[in-house]
């Protein structure tokens, strides 16, 4: 396996940051599998890109080696102050999507039994070393703070390549990330308005950064991903890195809204969607999504698309997304269509 990418994967970071140093660059080490590199002239961004918090979720991990290994060669070309994050190095390691606890469901404080778990002191960890990085530009005007949180999906998808922001749609600085989405080679975006306890969520409505969990592709085994889709994406992000301007002429993802989420409420929950069903699958109004007990899901009163249905997680958590596309001619419509009946 590649040297650094090797190296990536377990969240060690000391090689590349003597490049860096050598270089004349800030460098420091805020935990363990995180970087930070401060550019060498007033940046004008900090960004944030974390991988691996899945373990399992490897292609993002390997597009990152790639970038790092170009960035490393030019290490003076860096125009953005960056943190990097490996979420979880243990689960990457043993080839799993956590050890104890997922830990994109960890990064807020109602964590119940799973206040113990490894991944909980892990999101602690994280959610500091993210604070300090955005608060140094929360005092700085005209610093744009942005957070890519690059995943993977489990389940296949009608667009492969997605992402969820949270918040609503609309605000100019969302818009902007939108965009360069779309010239990095994502189809579709999904506004969350509704709290959660993952990392971009945290970096959104606590910290005030412009997030996004992004989904590259399905999950793979380290070292076997096939990268070529990917292309536009590690382009646009190099770009990013030095501050480049994105090409004109990108095709806009189509844009959707969560119109409600899908919450295993006990152990009697039961999904009526198919293990096959892949990410974006339609389902027509007042069809069955899952029960619960005697409460039924069902979709409201026009057509929505599932995201993300898992029926494994635990009692409490999040088991899906249902999403409605936002159409040009009514792009401020905020009802929320769907209701548990």
């Amino acid at each position: 396996m590649d040297t650094l990418l090797d190296a990536l994967a377990k969240g060690d970071f000391d090689g590349l940051a003597r490049c860096f140093e050598v270089a004349g660059l800030r460098v420091s080490l805020p935990g363990p599998g995180m970087l930070r590199i401060d550019a060498g002239a007033p940046a004008s961004m900090r960004l944030l890109i974390s991988v691996g918090v899945h373990g399992n979720e490897t292609a993002p991990i390997e597009m990152m080696a790639q970038v790092l290994a170009s960035l490393a060669r030019t290490p003076g070309s860096l125009a953005v102050d960056l943190l990097i994050v490996v979420g979880n190095p243990v689960a990457i390691a043993q080839a799993r999507r956590f050890i104890d606890a997922d830990l994109n469901r960890l990064f807020g404080p109602e964590r119940g039994s799973l206040g113990e778990a490894a991944e909980a002191a892990r999101a602690d960890l994280i959610m500091q070393a993210s604070t300090d990085f955005f608060a140094v530009a929360a005092g700085q005007g005209g610093v744009t703070r942005w957070h890519l949180d690059l995943h993977t999906a489990i389940r296949p998808s009608h667009f492969e390549r997605f992402a969820i922001i949270p918040d609503a749609a609309g605000d100019p600085a969302q818009a902007a990330l939108g965009a360069w989405l779309g010239s990095a080679g994502i189809d579709a975006l999904v506004f969350n308005d509704e709290a959660a306890p993952t990392y971009s969520a945290f970096t959104a409505h606590v910290l005030g950064a412009v997030s996004s969990t992004v989904e590259l592709g399905r999950v793979g085994r380290l070292g076997d991903n096939a990268l070529a889709p990917l292309a536009r994406t590690r382009a646009a992000v190099e770009r990013l890195l030095r501050g480049q301007a994105e090409p004109s002429g990108a095709d806009l993802p189509l844009r959707f809204r969560v119109a409600q989420e899908i919450i295993k409420r006990s152990e009697a929950f039961a999904m009526a969607i198919g293990p096959d069903t892949h990410n974006f699958t339609e389902f027509a109004p007042g069809a069955l999504i899952a029960t619960d007990g005697p409460l039924r899901l069902q979709v409201g009163a026009v057509p929505e698309h599932v995201v993300f249905p898992n029926p494994d997680v635990l009692v409490g958590q999040r088991a899906g997304l249902m999403v409605v596309q936002i159409k040009p001619e009514v792009a401020d419509v905020t009802d929320k269509p769907g209701h548990p009946r």
